[in-house]
């Protein structure tokens, strides 16, 4: 009898060993597949399959049918995406892809931090378009609908900061004052982008802590990525406005991801979420995503927004609703410039679609 219970011990010891095992190695074909088919019925699921793209790998070539199935039951998410691509570069180059030495990543930063704030110091003056769809959504649906289209004139100067004027809206031309915000106008907006967003991640008053997490490419550019989080007592300036009857404000701490150049030190990307927002406040949760790319801007290239993404959660009574808005950054010229409105800017209203429980 004794010999037989220990037999039975040894057999569970084997199994969990077995599976640890199992963890450890890259996830198949089949094992991805099943995650994303159970990714419909729980969208949670999302960080678990993320992590195991990035610490386990992939043993199966990432074919245009695989990356179809991770969009569609996906959702399309941005992440997902990025991880699996990750994946299936490591398979390939496993060497190149491998992290830097704690050292190394260091350097990087350091020389990130210097590359960053020299490069904000010599901001040019300038003149952008803004090119945004807003839409809505039921909270963790993803069923988003849009409801207005926006075009905007921003311009930047060391001494103004930046300045917005609206110029059309849902297809019709307007006619509206330059200011420091979008003056009258309802629903989600957000500002920042140019410099504040990054200024604040090497503000001393910020003690930003970042870390190496992984490596990406940003559209052919090599690139290293730090996580970063910054404590809500530092985020100074920092935190979220609503606006409705009243004008609300919380302060809020910041988590998010950083995309480096690994040549020249040039932040490619930047992603973050505010954490900590009080309880009780209307925004419930509010993330960020911007794409930086090279433009020219009298015969100097500079890096500058290219695309924004932001999502606000919001409660209103018992309903959790999230505001979506996509900003394309077109036309960057001069300061003093102006700002030409095309057909193209000019999207007719969308249907009205109000928005039904799911």
């Amino acid at each position: 009898m004794r010999e037989m219970k220990i037999s039975v011990v040894g057999i569970i010891i084997l199994c969990f060993a077995l599976m640890a095992l199992g963890q450890d190695k890259p996830l198949t074909q089949t094992e991805y597949v099943k995650m994303l088919y159970a990714l419909q019925k729980n969208p949670s699921g999302k960080t678990a399959i993320v992590e195991a793209l990035r610490k386990r790998g992939i043993d199966f070539v990432v074919t245009d049918g695989i990356r179809s199935l991770t969009r569609s039951k996906g959702a399309n998410d941005d992440e997902l995406k990025r991880a699996l691509e990750e994946a299936s570069r490591r398979r390939q180059n496993p060497t190149t892809t491998k992290l830097p030495s704690a050292e190394e990543s260091d350097t990087i930063l350091a020389k990130t931090r210097e590359a960053t704030l020299q490069a904000l110091d010599e901001m040019p003056d300038f003149v952008v378009k803004q090119r945004i769809t807003r839409s809505a959504a039921y909270a963790g649906t993803g069923n988003w609908r849009p409801y207005s289209n926006l075009v905007i004139a921003v311009s930047y100067s060391t001494e103004k900061g930046e300045q917005y004027q609206v110029l059309a809206l849902d297809g019709a031309r307007v006619t509206a004052e330059k200011g420091s915000n979008y003056g009258g106008l309802t629903g989600a907006t957000t500002a920042g982008e140019f410099v504040e967003n990054l200024q604040k991640l090497f503000k001393a008053e910020s003690k930003t802590k970042f870390d190496a997490s992984e490596t990406d490419v940003v559209g052919t550019r090599p690139a290293l990525v730090f996580t970063y989080q910054i404590n809500i007592e530092n985020n100074k300036g920092g935190g979220v406005t609503y606006r409705n009857v009243l004008t609300q404000t919380s302060p809020a701490g910041e988590i998010g991801k950083i995309w480096v150049d690994r040549e020249t030190f040039r932040i490619l990307r930047l992603e973050f979420q505010l954490t900590d927002i009080e309880r009780g406040f209307p925004i419930t949760a509010f993330q960020s995503s911007t794409d930086y790319d090279w433009v020219k801007i009298v015969d100097e290239n500079h890096l500058l927004p290219a695309k924004s993404d932001a999502k606000f959660t919001v409660r209103e009574g018992s309903i959790m609703t999230q505001q979506r808005n996509v900003i394309l950054f077109r036309n960057y010229q001069k300061y003093g410039s102006e700002v030409r409105i095309l057909d193209e800017d000019i999207v007719p209203t969308p249907e009205p679609t109000p928005l039904k429980p799911e």
